[in-house]
């Protein structure tokens, strides 16, 4: 399958929210999580200091997926990576994540950071195999995201890890 990645604009604020909301009821079935915060909205992702990246499937152009990356005080943060369920196991999300890499690469950035469920086979393992490793929450944007997932009840559907590659 051909694919492409482009950056967002504002014209996929819809459609990010759409991709995150199908891709979520997927993980929301696996951990019976019935009470799963709502996909953020579109318009705020694109806004957000940063950057979103689009992947289409280049047949038809339609968007599959996306991939946000946040600057937090100069540091990048894989804060959402999603693919439509049905676009799955096609090669999408490891072709969002190695853009998103470059992408900050060429930002000037020197690592990149993420926090996922350690035993969900999509997420820590597909994240090992993209070069992630887990780390520790070493500054407070880092610490208190684990205390926002906390505080929403993430923890509660299995271990949450963060995870860090090197650039």
């Amino acid at each position: 399958m051909t694919r492409s990645i482009r950056p967002a604009e504002s014209a996929d604020a819809e459609v990010i929210q759409a991709i995150e909301t199908a891709a979520d009821a997927l993980l929301i079935d696996v951990l019976g999580a019935w009470q799963w915060p709502p996909a953020a909205d579109g318009a705020s992702r694109l806004s957000s200091p940063g950057f979103v990246l689009v992947g289409e499937d280049e047949a038809d152009h339609s968007p599959v997926g996306f991939v946000h990356v946040l600057d937090v005080d100069g540091h990048a943060h894989l804060e959402q990576l999603s693919v439509l369920p049905e676009a799955g196991r096609r090669g999408h999300g490891r072709g969002l994540v190695t853009a998103a890499l470059d992408e900050a690469r060429e930002r000037g950035y020197t690592r990149v950071t993420l926090r996922t469920y350690a035993e969900i086979p999509w997420n820590a393992p597909f994240y090992a195999s993209c070069g992630f490793l887990e780390s520790i929450p070493e500054t407070p944007f880092l610490r208190d995201l684990v205390d926002v997932e906390a505080s929403l009840g993430l923890d509660r559907y299995g271990r949450r890890v963060q995870m860090t590659v090197e650039l």
